[in-house]
C-alpha cells in the first residue's frame, strides 16, 4: 500500500501549481514522507452509546492524510500506510519497519516525515533520532495548518494556544544541546533541568497571557451575539468534515468570497453573513471550521469559543460530501463532535442532513436522490457547485426557522396601502383584486412567521 512518489529529483515529473514546481534555489516545497500506522488493536472501538464505531478504510486514511500534508504545501514523495500489529513504546512502529523508513528518507532526500497517528513525546524524539529528519504527529501537522490558515485575532489566538499546550510536554526535545548542564548534583540533577524548568515557565506565563487575552475576544464575541439575539435572525450554522462543500455552499447561499477550494482546512475563521429566504424570512449564516477524525484535543479545546457559533445557533446544517466512499464514517465523527457540543444531531427540528456533491454522482443515482430528497429521512440532496436542489434546501430551512407555508387572505385599506410593497417581499402574492373604496384584496402565501407579523401590521395600521 505504499507509493514512492519521486524517489529522485532529477525523475520527478512536472507538477502543477499547487505543488509548486520550482527549484530549489527559488524555495521549492519541503519533502514529505507520509506514512499512516494502521494498529490492528484497539480499531473501531464503540461510542458512548455502546455501538461499534465505524473504522475508515487505510486508503481513505492515507489520502487524507496525503491532502493535509498539501494542505501547507508539502511536497509528499512517498506515501504508505503500515500494519502495526504492536505498537511499540518507543517508537510506535516496529524496529523493521523505522530501518525500512530511514532508507526511504535517505533514498528520497525528504526532510520530514509526517506519522499519521498521535506521538507521545518519546516516541517523537526516537523517531527523529532514527530517521534523522524532523517528525510531525497528526496533531502537530493540523496545528501547522490551522496555524497557516487562521486570519482573525481570535483565531490567531486560538493555534497559538493549542500549539503552546501540545509543546509543553515535549520541550526536553528543543534541549538536548544542554546535555552538560545540570539542575542538580550527582544523578539526582538530569541533562538540562534547570533550563527546561525556567523554558517551562515562560511557557506557562504565556499560556495565561493567550488565555486572558481570549477571555476578552470571547467576550467581545458574546456582546456580538446579544446584539444579535435583540434583532430576531435565526442563525443557521453549516457543519461538516473538512472539505464536505461548507464554503462552495455558503458561497452559493450568499454571495459572499469566503476561500472555497478543494483543499483539508481551507476555511478556519467563522464567516457570518445576512441572507434573506424566498419569502423574505433573513436568516444569519455561519460557515465554520471543517470536523476531522481524531481531532486532536488541544484543539477542541482552544477552538470551543468559535465552535460557540454552533452551539447557539437556532438551526443547523450538517453538510455531507455524499460521493466519499467513507461519508457514513466523517458523518459519524461530525456527530460525535456535535454531542461533546452539546448538540443532538438526530435531532430533525434542529439539524438537517445536507447531502452535497450530487454533480459528481453518476446520473442514475444523483436523480434518484433528488427525487428522495426528504423522504428517505431528513436530508435534501444538493449540489453547491451546480446549484441542483438548493431551491429545496433554501424551503426546508424556511420551514424550520418560520413555519410551513399557508395561504392568506387580506384586505387592506386605503390607510394600509403602504404594506403592500412589505406583503410582495415576504410571500408569495397569488392574486390582487383593486376594490372600488380604495381598498385592495390579496391572497399570499406566507409562512407562519410571515403571517404573525401581517397581522401585526395590520392591527397596528388599523
Amino acid at each position: 500500500m505504499a507509493r514512492n512518489g519521486d524517489a529522485h529529483p532529477e525523475d520527478r515529473p512536472s507538477q502543477g501549481p499547487s505543488q509548486g514546481n520550482v527549484s530549489a534555489e527559488a524555495g521549492a516545497p519541503t519533502r514529505a514522507v507520509v506514512v499512516v500506522p494502521v494498529l490492528l488493536r484497539g480499531q473501531g472501538g464503540e461510542d458512548d452509546s455502546g455501538r461499534p464505531r465505524l473504522s475508515r478504510s487505510p486508503e481513505a486514511r492515507l489520502e487524507e492524510a496525503v491532502g493535509l500534508a498539501r494542505a501547507i504545501d508539502l511536497d509528499p514523495v512517498y506515501t504508505a500506510a503500515v500494519t502495526v500489529a504492536e505498537p511499540r513504546p518507543a517508537t510506535l512502529l516496529g524496529s523493521g519497519k523505522v530501518s525500512e523508513l530511514a532508507a526511504v528518507v535517505k533514498e528520497s532526500r525528504a526532510e520530514l516525515a509526517i506519522i499519521d497517528h498521535p506521538l507521545t513525546p518519546v516516541q517523537q524524539r526516537n523517531l527523529e533520532k532514527e530517521l534523522d529528519v524532523k517528525v510531525l504527529d497528526r496533531t502537530g501537522l493540523i496545528l501547522e495548518i490551522f496555524g497557516e490558515r487562521a486570519r482573525t485575532k481570535e483565531g490567531a489566538l486560538q493555534v497559538e494556544l493549542a500549539h503552546l499546550n501540545y509543546q509543553k510536554g515535549r520541550l526536553v526535545r528543543s534541549w538536548t544541546h544542554l546535555e552538560r548542564q545540570r539542575g542538580g548534583a550527582g544523578f539526582l540533577g538530569g541533562p538540562g533541568e534547570t533550563q527546561i524548568e525556567a523554558d517551562r515557565r515562560v511557557l506557562q506565563d504565556r499560556i495565561v497571557r493567550l488565555k486572558r487575552e481570549l477571555e476578552t475576544v470571547r467576550r467581545t464575541r458574546d456582546l456580538h451575539r446579544a446584539k444579535r439575539r435583540k434583532v430576531p435572525f435565526p442563525v443557521v450554522a453549516i457543519v461538516g468534515y473538512t472539505n464536505a462543500g461548507k464554503s462552495t455552499l455558503f458561497n452559493r447561499l450568499t454571495g459572499a468570497g469566503v476561500l472555497a477550494q478543494d483543499m483539508l482546512f481551507a476555511t478556519l475563521d467563522p464567516t457570518l453573513r445576512r441572507v434573506r429566504l424566498p419569502h423574505g424570512t433573513p436568516i444569519i449564516l455561519s460557515d465554520t471550521v471543517g470536523f476531522i477524525s481524531d481531532l486532536p484535543t488541544h484543539l477542541v479545546a482552544a477552538f470551543r469559543a468559535t465552535l460557540e457559533e454552533v452551539v447557539e445557533a437556532d438551526l443547523v446544517l450538517h453538510l455531507r460530501d455524499i460521493s466519499d466512499p467513507d461519508t457514513a464514517a466523517q458523518a459519524e465523527d461530525v456527530e460525535q463532535i456535535l454531542a461533546d457540543l452539546g448538540v443532538d444531531a438526530t435531532d430533525s427540528s434542529r439539524v438537517i442532513e445536507v447531502w452535497n456533491k450530487i454533480d459528481l454522482l453518476d446520473e442514475a443515482h444523483r436523480d434518484r436522490l433528488l427525487a428522495d430528497g426528504g423522504q428517505a429521512g431528513p436530508h435534501v440532496a444538493v449540489s453547491a457547485v451546480t446549484g441542483e436542489g438548493i431551491e429545496a434546501l433554501l424551503a426546508l430551512i424556511e420551514a424550520r426557522v418560520s413555519g410551513e407555508l399557508q395561504p392568506l387572505s387580506v384586505t387592506l385599506a386605503p390607510g394600509q396601502l403602504g404594506l403592500i410593497d412589505w406583503l410582495y417581499r415576504n410571500g408569495d402574492v397569488t392574486a390582487r383584486t383593486d376594490n372600488e373604496d380604495g381598498s385592495v384584496s390579496l391572497t399570499l402565501v406566507a409562512t407562519q412567521s410571515a403571517r404573525d407579523e401581517i397581522r401585526h401590521r395590520l392591527r397596528g395600521k388599523g
